[in-house]
C-alpha cells in the first residue's frame, strides 16, 4: 500500500478499513512480509494485531492458537504444549518470526518467536 488516504477517503472509510490501512503502514515501517504474500516453507517476520486466541486441550499435545491479522490477510500462530502465554490476547499487536506452514488448512507459524508491541508501535 504505502499510500495515505485522502481526507475525504478517511472521513468516509469504515473503521475496519482505517484499521487495515494502519496495520499495513506498520508492516511497511517494520519492513515485514505482508501476510497476503506468505508462502509455505519460507522464514518470515510478520506484524499485526491478534484477532482471536484459542486454547485447544488435548490428551496428547495441547495447543494455543492465535489469529494474527495485518490488514491484508492473516496467519495462525500455533504454540504446541502451551495453555496460556501472558500478553497473547485479542487486540494485542505482535511481531512474530518463524517458518510458514499449514494448520487446519490455513497459513501458520508453529512455535514462533514473538515480541509484544505497544498499541501505537
Amino acid at each position: 500500500m504505502g499510500k495515505r488516504l485522502s481526507l475525504m477517503q478517511r472521513l468516509t472509510a469504515s473503521a475496519s478499513r482505517l484499521d487495515a490501512d494502519e496495520l499495513q503502514e506498520q508492516v511497511e515501517q517494520r519492513r515485514c512480509v505482508p501476510m497476503r504474500e506468505l508462502k509455505a516453507g519460507g522464514c518470515v517476520e510478520v506484524v499485526g494485531r491478534l484477532r482471536s486466541v484459542v486454547y485447544t486441550p488435548s490428551e496428547t499435545v495441547p495447543t494455543l492458537e492465535a489469529e494474527l491479522f495485518d490488514g491484508s490477510d492473516s496467519v495462525e500462530l500455533v504454540w504446541m504444549g502451551r495453555r496460556r502465554i501472558t500478553g497473547i490476547e485479542p487486540g494485542r499487536r505482535v511481531l512474530a518470526r518463524g517458518r510458514v506452514g499449514q494448520h487446519n488448512g490455513h497459513k501458520a507459524i508453529y512455535n514462533p518467536w514473538y515480541e509484544l508491541l505497544q498499541s501505537g508501535s
